[in-house]
């Protein structure tokens, strides 16, 4: 897998991810369920190859960073890796295209948990980029049970809880053994507890990202994944 520094990336605040994933939709026509599933799709390659887990809980919330790691969820299933599901959120209030993610791994059968259970490894897909003040509610309970779990915990774009601008965490927040980001790194994950930094390709074009005056090298030409050191 090949390795970038951070210095080496141009890096995003939360607004400038905002306007990643909005030119993605209105001037690309790359769909949230594309980029869910590209998203879902690394998060669950980077767990063979980095964890090779015997067995994964998938801690999900009900927007897109939840809806990415039932993506995951549903790759490692089909690759013969057990995994359980622990929802922040009723299915009934979780957004259009996580439900759809739902709405298939339940057609699949894959185990859905009130409370979660220990494993060989926890996907953190609770919160994401897009966070407002400190979790709360069944939320934070997840993060904490998160915390306390003996395992490493694998968080997908960010932990939760972290505020990805400034990199302050919020009370509660997730510690990761690892961190997937997706696009770019977030500008709060540089100097902030992440564990080990990964980027996963979500297929943004270089000419977004020319739009918005960011000089991103070819970053995914042999792999759709490469560590941040």
């Amino acid at each position: 897998m090949k390795s970038f520094s951070f210095d080496e990336l141009p890096s995003v605040s939360e607004a400038q991810m905002r306007d990643v994933d909005r030119l993605m939709i209105d001037d690309f026509h790359i769909s949230l369920l594309q980029m869910m599933e590209n998203a879902g799709r690394n998060l669950a390659e980077l767990c063979v190859r980095v964890f090779a887990p015997a067995s994964v809980v998938v801690l999900a919330g009900g927007g897109g960073n939840g809806g990415g790691g039932l993506v995951a969820a549903r790759h490692l299933f089909n690759r013969g890796v057990p995994v359980a599901v622990a929802l922040s959120h009723h299915e009934s209030t979780m957004a259009p295209v996580p439900r759809q993610q739902f709405d298939i791994l339940a057609a699949m059968d894959v185990p859905f948990l009130i409370q979660p259970e220990n494993a060989d490894l926890v996907i953190d897909a609770l919160i994401g980029y897009s966070l407002h003040g400190d979790p709360s509610g069944r939320t934070a309970e997840l993060i904490k049970w998160a915390n306390a779990y003996v395992g490493p915990v694998l968080s997908l774009d960010a932990p939760s809880g972290l505020d990805v601008t400034t990199g302050k965490p919020s009370n509660p927040c997730v510690s990761a053994a690892a961190t997937m980001t997706i696009a770019l790194p977030k500008r709060g994950l540089r100097d902030a507890r992440v564990g080990d930094l990964y980027l996963a390709d979500i297929s943004v074009p270089a000419a977004l990202y020319r739009q918005l005056d960011l000089d991103v090298p070819v970053l995914f030409r042999d792999d759709t994944l490469v560590k941040i050191s």
